[in-house]
């Protein structure tokens, strides 16, 4: 705990089993909750989980990155979080910072805080590939136009968020693919949520997960149509779900408790009805 607010770790899981272990083992002392989702790995990443001692949800096939994260706020809240601290157990971000993260929130400093790999200049000699640095870069000049915001990037996963904002967000309306994170910080601009940045160094090799070229392709589109769906929202001059306040009470019922036996599909179709 911090300050009084318990805080969970959730690790959206994917053929992770190489690098559970290394990732869990930094996490701090601080951790009351320890929980991952997998998303219908192929590997060994359940097995080593539970033999790590991890809260261990699965789904019952691969939804995406995006259903994954909206199942880890889920059950973290359900566990009794009241901060929430996204690692990805491919090792790629370190772990360490969890404390100092989840501290500027238990604080009342922000309500969302980002690990920023661009802030300190890490990123390039950590491995990350040049067309990605460049691309982020762009991404996020044009995000900041837009949105008013001054954000280092937009593009980290490495990320804490309060109760509130979890509870708040109409995450449900947010695409299930990797263009998730986006919507999210983009829904959390537009709410006026308070955002922090830390630096964060990051490393890239070959069990590191990472999406590829024509994905990445694909996720620069997304950004570009949620920013500017963001911009038009603001101004008045359209309405989308994912900004709606609609979209924000659906959340409140897909938190709400229900039956262990739930399939992920009938939660939300509770939900969604």
């Amino acid at each position: 705990m911090l300050n009084g607010k318990r805080i969970a770790v959730v690790m959206p899981a994917y053929n992770a089993a190489k690098t559970l272990e290394g990732t869990v083992r930094e996490l701090p002392e601080i951790v009351d909750f320890k929980i991952l989702v997998d998303d219908f790995s192929s590997d060994e990443t359940v097995g080593v989980a539970k033999k790590l001692g991890l809260q261990v949800f699965q789904h019952g096939q691969n939804y995406g990155y995006g259903r994954n994260q909206q199942t880890c706020y889920r059950e973290a809240l359900a566990a009794g979080a009241d901060i929430v601290v996204m690692v990805h157990p491919d090792y790629q971000y370190t772990p360490l910072l969890v404390t100092a993260m989840a501290s500027m929130i238990a604080y009342d400093v922000y309500d969302v805080v980002l690990g920023s790999r661009i802030i300190g200049g890490g990123a390039l000699k950590g491995g990350m590939p040049v067309y990605k640095y460049v691309a982020n870069r762009l991404l996020t000049a044009f995000q900041n136009l837009l949105t008013g915001a001054k954000l280092s990037e937009y593009h980290s996963g490495y990320r804490a968020f309060s109760k509130d904002v979890l509870m708040n967000l109409p995450l449900l309306e947010n695409s299930d693919d990797f263009v998730f994170d986006n919507q999210m910080l983009a829904q959390c601009i537009y709410f006026s949520y308070r955002i922090g940045e830390l630096s964060c160094p990051t490393k890239y090799f070959d069990e590191a997960s990472s999406i590829n070229f024509s994905r990445s392709v694909k996720y620069g589109f997304g950004v570009l149509g949620t920013t500017i769906k963001c911009r038009l929202q603001k101004m008045g001059l359209a309405h989308y779900r994912f900004f709606s306040t609609a979209g924000r009470k659906l959340m409140l019922d897909y938190y709400a408790p229900t039956s262990a036996s739930n399939t992920e599909d009938e939660k939300r179709a509770r939900v969604l009805s």
